[in-house]
């Protein structure tokens, strides 16, 4: 059976920065606020006229040119996201048309900040069923676009952003070795946006109460759940390859906040030349905080062939999981 293999990594932010002095001066907060809470200093947001397929477009470039590719080579694009352009058609075949990819399925994965991950079991799966050779998997978000920014404890929070990877089907090499995915929907209530479905369709009212908007009910139970969710997905990936922590060269968790990026560090023994971070200089960015976080690491000479990449995530749903890599 064949092992899916990341063979190129690719990024894209928004050139326009949102300071935390900027936000200053929208909603009842300060710098050292929101520093001490979250670790974030700023993070990227699009223009009116940015969507997410414009961000994963830009993302997927680079990656096809380290994979040395070109999109005609694809057979799936996934597109991990809960800010896509429209309802329908998903946001993948939105991409699949500007890249051109004319051979390529088109699917969109909804698990919010978990998206990435989620995105990487089933090209995972569609590669080792032997069907595909070659997966481009992106995770992108504007999340900025559906934030309540009169919110404080939301709205300093989240970033736009996209990261892309090139899975490519291999015969005895190095690739994922496992995915373990997770979920309570009973908890999903936590952190949701309510309105602009079925249950609650776009209307004047829906607008006037906020329901089109990101709503966190509980920051610290939220806060809690991660760093336990996270450390239960990265043991158990551990444990099925009959590995521990003292393996890992480099983990990548999900950006969403520094003291939760630091705490689960501390839980699993892992020092600090160990754990990924860029959160500070881009927000929580969801489903892309992930593949970003990967593509910087890549480019900056932190992953070398044979390391050990353990990834996890954590998002609303609530959803969590992990994936273990040899590179």
């Amino acid at each position: 059976m064949p092992c899916a293999r990341i063979i190129g990594t690719g990024s894209y932010v928004p050139p326009k920065v949102l300071t935390n002095a900027d936000l200053e001066k929208l909603v009842d907060t300060s710098d050292e606020w929101i520093l001490t809470r979250t670790g974030i200093s700023e993070r990227r947001i699009t223009t009116e006229d940015e969507a997410t397929s414009d961000l994963a477009y830009q993302a997927s470039l680079p990656a096809l040119e380290a994979a040395s590719l070109d999109p005609a080579d694809l057979d799936m694009i996934l597109v991990a996201t809960i800010t896509p352009d429209m309802f329908f058609p998903s946001t993948a075949c939105v991409l699949q048309e500007r890249l051109q990819a004319r051979r390529a399925g088109a699917l969109d994965i909804s698990a919010a900040c978990s998206g990435f991950v989620y995105g990487l079991a089933v090209a995972d799966g569609l590669l080792r069923l032997g069907t595909m050779r070659t997966v481009l998997l992106v995770g992108a978000e504007t999340l900025t676009k559906i934030v309540n920014w009169k919110d404080r404890n939301t709205c300093v929070l989240f970033g736009d952003g996209a990261g892309a990877v090139i899975l490519r089907a291999s015969e005895g090499e190095p690739g994922i070795l496992s995915t373990h995915l997770f979920a309570d929907g009973t908890k999903g209530p936590l952190l949701m946006m309510p309105g602009g479905g079925s249950r609650h369709p776009l209307s004047q009212r829906v607008l006037d109460e906020g329901l089109a908007a990101i709503q966190m009910a509980s920051g610290n139970e939220v806060f809690k759940g991660a760093v336990r969710a996270m450390e239960d997905a990265a043991l158990t990936a551990l444990k099925h390859n009959n590995l521990d922590v003292g393996d890992v060269n480099l983990m990548i968790p999900h950006q969403a906040n520094l003291r939760i990026i630091n705490a689960l560090g501390q839980r699993l023994g892992l020092t600090d030349d160990r754990v990924c971070v860029n959160v500070q200089k881009v927000g929580n960015t969801s489903a892309a905080s992930i593949p970003l976080a990967l593509d910087e690491a890549v480019r900056e000479g932190r992953v070398k062939a044979g390391d050990l990449i353990l990834l996890c995530a954590f998002g609303g749903g609530l959803t969590w999981g992990s994936a273990l890599i040899r590179w």
